[in-house]
């Protein structure tokens, strides 16, 4: 059976590098498939969970999510190295932690005007603090109010 090699970088650390089968990205046009064979291309990542597509030992493919906020991603035939502004595994949510960091970030924003650029920062680690929540939400079955 035909995979890709797959390098998956945060700015921090490498968070994947080994072989899929496939994997569907979270592009800023929405929903790319990436299958062995795949014509070169790179692409801008938007916001959503990339979909990793891993063969197992027994048969079996297992899907392994990870949430993405921005970056790139560079693909050829036989690969892709995705290069993500954000990310993290869908299984590595810690909602307690989230809440709190997202908490924190509301209350340094309100204490900066209305026109004060720096609200940027924090409005953008609000807005990853809810796309990660909302991964939570969805992968156990409920939806986001």
């Amino acid at each position: 059976m035909a995979e890709l090699t797959c390098q998956f970088v945060r700015p921090d650390r490498l968070l994947y590098e080994g072989n899929v089968a496939s994997l569907i990205l979270a592009t800023i046009d929405g929903e790319l498939g990436v299958w062995p064979g795949h014509e070169p291309e790179i692409v801008a990542l938007g916001d959503g969970v990339v979909r990793l597509s891993i063969n197992q030992p027994n048969g079996e493919v297992s899907i392994q999510k990870v949430v993405i906020s921005g970056g790139y991603a560079e693909i050829d035939p036989s690969g892709v190295i995705i290069l993500a502004d954000h990310a993290r595994r869908s299984d590595d949510i810690d909602v307690d932690v989230v809440r709190e960091t997202r908490d924190a970030a509301i209350d340094k924003m309100n204490d900066f005007d209305e026109k004060d650029n720096r609200r940027t920062y924090y409005e953008n680690k609000i807005k990853w603090c809810n796309l990660l929540l909302k991964q939570v939400l969805e992968d156990s079955g409920r939806t986001a109010k």
